[in-house]
């Protein structure tokens, strides 16, 4: 990739520091808040992330060359601009779908909306690092986010318990990425992710040092997507956290991932592409056979959701592993329908977990079609759309990933995916089976306000047009490469 270097200039990182101020102003004003005026706190939230997200959409239009500033250590690209504004407006949704879940647990604390901002900061951070000193300042950013919003809970001993997992695991793949990019930096001389891809090019073919460094990134990079075998902290963390903080882990932070995945293996080892592929090539398969296989056994939802996140990572590697435009487009493409089906799951979950009870079972889910006809057509459509039934966008998802994979040579490959989606697509079906064949446990009346009730129909049909009307997306993917 071509870059143009640029006198130190703000305003390509304009957005992050405005949600920094937005952040520092939020923090100060919450202080002196009494907790009748928390909703202002929300409000506040809310209006910073919309303005950021605007902001990058502004400076977006007419991006033709990369725009590289602060010493090389930070870049805005078009591949930053798609996922930063996505991550921005998932982010908003998440607070908007979380909203009453908290207040009705008196979990409505200025400090969830502080962490939740931060965490989108260190999205942004990392899908715009130019370097490897900013890639990791912006993961940590994210991750020490994350690991405090899972314990946020303090009275409920399983939101300590993933907490405590999630920070370990993740400190020691924090350690394994520092340690492959302290590898990286002895062979090349350098922590600036173009030039150690172009001094990687000058390396002799099959450098052990070299591999050894990637190994060691790739497999800290399969960490933050959930990648088998670095999968074990998902489930656990999905099942402890509070509903809203589950939503946020599962959405927006995997769009920080893939622009991790892009930034070290598709830019920076772009010469090592024929071995990084076959480490993904084994994990892609590991992780549709596990996700879509231990699903089935799987009675609570999240635990459900989580291994079908796995699944869903499976399908996103595949498009990396084509290591060309079209597949890296597949894959961009296929990881924002994923945030987009994971967002309105998982706030159905949110919508049913209502007087206190927590909706995390199959149980909670029967008969939710005789208590709320709409609700359940909703979590019908977005389990239609993860199983990758047509007219749904995750059929078109799943569709532009094996047309990459196929286009590679690897059909053999895609045959082995179209299994194992076949296979997930039965505990997809169950669920429907939940909704509509049996009869409900909890015969009360779903009660939904209105801005709830219209997000989500605003979420499904989203997933419903993107199903019949993709180019629109499809052409803001292709032109991120």
């Amino acid at each position: 990739m071509d870059m143009t270097f640029t006198s130190p200039s703000l305003w390509p990182a304009m957005p992050e520091i405005f949600l920094l101020a937005s952040v520092c102003a939020i923090l100060v004003i919450d202080l002196f808040l009494p907790p009748r005026w928390r909703h202002l706190t929300y409000g506040l939230s809310l209006m910073a992330l919309l303005v950021t997200a605007a902001m990058v959409l502004r400076l977006g239009q007419g991006l033709e060359e990369p725009q590289v500033t602060f010493s090389g250590m930070f870049v805005l690209d078009r591949l930053a601009v798609v996922l930063k504004s996505a991550a921005l407006l998932v982010t908003g949704a998440v607070l908007l779908y979380g909203r009453d879940y908290l207040r009705e647990r008196q979990l409505d604390q200025g400090e969830f909306y502080l962490l939740t901002l931060f965490s989108a900061l260190g999205m942004m951070v990392l899908i715009s690092a130019g370097h490897f000193i900013t890639l990791y300042l912006g993961l940590e950013l994210m991750s020490l986010s994350l690991y405090a919003l899972v314990a946020f809970n303090r009275e409920q001993s399983a939101s300590s318990e993933a907490a405590m997992k999630y920070f370990v695991l993740g400190a020691i793949a924090s350690g394994m990425l520092l340690y492959g990019m302290s590898i990286l930096y002895g062979v090349t001389g350098s922590l600036e992710i173009e030039t150690v891809a172009s001094r990687i090019m000058e390396q002799p073919v099959g450098s052990l040092p070299l591999l050894l460094g990637m190994t060691f990134v790739v497999a800290a990079v399969a960490f933050k997507l959930g990648a088998v075998p670095f999968h074990n902290w998902l489930p656990d963390v999905y099942q402890g956290a509070n509903t809203p903080v589950t939503l946020l882990v599962g959405s927006a932070p995997k769009l920080a991932a893939f622009a991790m995945v892009m930034r070290l293996l598709a830019q920076g080892m772009e010469g090592l592409a024929g071995d990084w592929r076959d480490l993904l090539m084994v994990m892609a398969v590991l992780s549709l056979a596990l996700g879509s296989v231990v699903a089935i056994a799987q009675t609570n939802v999240k635990r459900l959701l989580a291994y079908s996140t796995i699944g869903h990572i499976g399908f996103l590697l595949l498009g990396v592993l084509a290591a060309n435009p079209m597949g890296y487009a597949a894959a961009l493409f296929y990881v924002l329908i994923y945030v987009l089906m994971a967002l309105g799951a998982f706030g159905v979950l949110i919508l049913l977990s209502q007087r206190g009870m927590e909706a995390e079972t199959l149980d909670d889910l029967k008969g939710l079609n005789a208590r709320s006809p709409w609700l359940a057509a909703v979590m019908a459509l977005f389990m239609f759309s993860m199983a990758g039934v047509p007219p749904t966008a995750g059929f078109y998802a799943k569709l532009l990933v094996l047309d990459a994979v196929v286009d590679q040579g690897m059909g053999t490959l895609a045959i082995v995916a179209v299994l194992f989606a076949v296979i997930s697509a039965f505990y997809y079906l169950r669920v429907v089976w939940q909704l509509y064949f049996e009869a409900p446990i909890n015969g009360s009346a779903v009660v939904a306000s209105a801005d709830l009730r219209w997000l989500l129909i605003a979420n499904g049909g989203l997933v419903l047009l993107l199903g019949i009307l993709p180019d629109q997306l499809i052409r803001a993917c292709l032109s991120a490469f």
